[in-house]
């Protein structure tokens, strides 16, 4: 099968400044306490439910180190090899893997959680549908789902393309990712819009989506 040409794309930039991007998502998770308050809840209720947890575009390992810390059985998936190989030489104790978000190394219904932290960002929108049915398929059902990304203030707005300090990525209005969630069957539980920082040239807000794939029916 021909990869699609974003995938390449978007697995070279991140390749050739895998230092330099650790370097700077560490320190800007560390000064962003209310994204690892949204991680608090997400652990609880992937806990309470119980299986693995899979930080999708897990980049450097920062977030998936920090789920083991909120106890969670949690496994990091990335695109980019360099990322994966700096991952599991900086958290040897946990679990990397190469992998892409549309063909998961997963069985259906294996993951008691997924985290999606500013990973969707560089999927053109046409192909979002396609990556929110994979996450269905790997989710079991009750489990939960956790989507960062940045956010557009009009609802009613179309993806933005904007140029991210890596690759070419999209903001979305959070009503859209709810909508497409949900008609991969999954359902919107909460949501937190963060309102932009001051020192950010852009300006723009950033939003959480907390998610629930309907338990089975008895």
């Amino acid at each position: 099968m021909i990869e699609p040409s974003f995938l390449s794309a978007t697995r070279t930039a991140y390749d050739a400044i895998v230092d330099r991007y650790a370097e700077f998502a560490g320190a800007k998770f560390a000064e962003m306490p209310l994204v690892r308050a949204m991680l608090t809840p997400f652990a609880e209720l992937v806990r309470a439910s119980g299986g693995r947890v899979a930080d999708l575009g897990c980049g450097p390992g920062h977030v998936t180190a920090h789920l083991s810390t909120l106890g969670l059985d949690v496994l990091g998936v990335d695109l980019s090899p360099e990322m994966v190989a700096l991952a599991r030489r900086t958290y040897p104790g946990l679990r990397f893997e190469e992998g892409s978000m549309f063909a998961l190394d997963l069985p259906d219904g294996a993951l008691g959680g997924v985290l999606s932290n500013y990973s969707i960002i560089h999927t053109p929108p046409e192909r979002i549908p396609e990556m929110f049915a994979e996450f269905s398929r790997v989710l079991a059902p009750g489990g939960h789902l956790l989507i960062g990304f940045q956010a557009h203030e009009d609802p009613s707005a179309s993806p933005e393309a904007f140029d991210h300090v890596v690759a070419l990525a999209y903001r979305w209005p959070p009503d859209r990712i709810a909508g497409l969630l949900r008609e991969a069957g999954i359902a919107e539980v909460a949501r937190m819009v963060i309102s932009p920082d001051e020192d950010e040239k852009r300006g723009f807000p950033h939003a959480f989506v907390l998610a629930r794939k309907p338990a089975a029916l008895p």
